[in-house]
């Protein structure tokens, strides 16, 4: 019997399997293949697989072991969600040094830096890439001349120089089975629409099936608080239409009072000066006949969105006192408001007054986003069941297999 093995047609998702195992383990091809072989003979060879999951069914039915990393991660509004639903985080990036203070404390961990400046090599496989990133206008520089000479140009040149780059660069390169991405409503109108085109048509080029839906936060929280959540499945592992649906909001919304603190120290009160000076700027916009001042919130129902920049005077929630000048929220009530655990032990506040509204007023609602999340399991499960509980390994992209075993 001869020594040499030749064989022939190898199934293409083999040869991804092949391939990407090869690269991994920074094995040539000969090498890798004698290795998995003698090991499989040994019985004691079990593949990679890319979302940790049991070999059994999961006790509940809800919960499904996956790996995830945060991007653009603020203060953890997406951790917790995906924590809560049984996530576990691989790795974080976040550039603020303050944010970065308040996810050590409470996660125990210090975020990575400038997402620009860590390579995607640096960044571990996983399961959902989570994140809440700036809004930014694309530059079609360039873009046109390409069209006219019949060149290709794709999410490289249009994408390139922003955020949103660095994320499409870590899908490309990473191929996570999902995309959690959030943003501002007016990310579909910025720019005349160019953005969220630019968005959507990078998703896609990527091969991912794109879902989208503006989730007011009122429903979880009592605010309001528009956010545009896309979620993303990879086409290779779960088809051009997987059936995923977003949350609708629970039926009873929580009211603006249930956040109050008994007794806040009396410095939230808004001084006379600073008062009177909101009043006379609402007035003079009255007279113009539109409705910019401040907002004293419905106590018995929800209050407007909480911004970053709150901090400076508070107007667009302010809280009516009996005799005496409204206040405005105390960084433990925007802390409530945003729907984060209300547990000074574990998630203290460890800034300034300033950067504790700054924080919030920047973050993902971790209630939305896990309701987002729980829509998002039954696909997984889903896909893990149809594989008879076994190996999810990504189908391959065609693409990029031309060469054969």
């Amino acid at each position: 019997m001869s020594n040499q093995l030749n064989i022939r047609n190898v199934p293409t998702d083999l040869r991804h399997w092949i391939r990407r195992e090869t690269q991994r383990s920074q094995q040539k091809q000969n090498e890798f293949l004698i290795t998995t072989l003698r090991q499989a003979a040994q019985l004691s060879y079990t593949p990679p697989l890319p979302f940790d999951l049991p070999l059994g069914r999961a006790t509940n039915e809800e919960r499904l072991p996956f790996s995830f990393i945060d991007l653009f991660a603020g203060i953890g509004g997406f951790r917790i969600a995906l924590e809560e639903n049984g996530g576990k985080c691989l790795f974080t990036s976040e550039w603020d040094r303050y944010s970065q203070r308040t996810y050590s404390r409470w996660f125990g961990e210090m975020p990575r830096g400038d997402i620009t400046e860590i390579h995607p090599s640096e960044i571990p496989d996983h399961d959902i890439l989570a994140a809440g990133f700036p809004c930014q206008p694309f530059s079609i520089a360039g873009v046109s001349k390409k069209n006219s000479l019949g060149r290709l140009h794709g999410f490289k040149c249009t994408t390139q120089g922003t955020l949103f780059f660095n994320i499409a660069t870590i899908a490309e390169i990473k191929r996570p089975p999902v995309l959690l991405l959030e943003n501002v409503k007016n990310l579909k109108s910025h720019d005349q629409g160019r953005t969220w085109k630019t968005i959507c048509d990078t998703l896609e080029e990527l091969q991912y099936a794109v879902f989208s839906e503006v989730i007011d936060a009122a429903g979880w929280v009592p605010q309001h608080r528009e956010r545009v959540y896309i979620v993303c499945f990879d086409k290779y592992l779960f088809g051009d239409a997987p059936a995923f649906e977003f949350p609708a909001p629970p039926e009873n919304s929580p009211k603006f009072e249930d956040i109050l603190e008994q007794s806040p120290d009396p410095k939230y009160t808004l001084t006379d000066h600073l008062w009177g000076y909101l009043q006379e700027y609402a007035e003079r916009h009255r007279e113009k006949g539109n409705g910019f001042g401040f907002g004293l919130a419905d106590l018995r129902g929800v209050s407007r969105t909480l911004s970053a920049r709150y901090y400076k005077d508070g107007s667009e929630i302010l809280i009516p006192q009996a005799r005496k000048n409204p206040r405005r929220l105390t960084p433990r009530e925007c802390q409530r408001l945003m729907g984060f655990p209300d547990d000074p032990s574990r998630f203290p506040i460890v800034v300034s007054d300033t950067q504790a509204y700054r924080q919030f007023g920047n973050a993902v609602v971790p209630k939305v986003a896990s309701a987002v999340v729980r829509s998002i399991l039954p696909v997984l499960r889903g896909q893990w069941e149809r594989q008879n509980k076994g190996c999810l390994l990504k189908r391959p992209i065609p693409e990029l297999e031309q060469a054969a075993v």
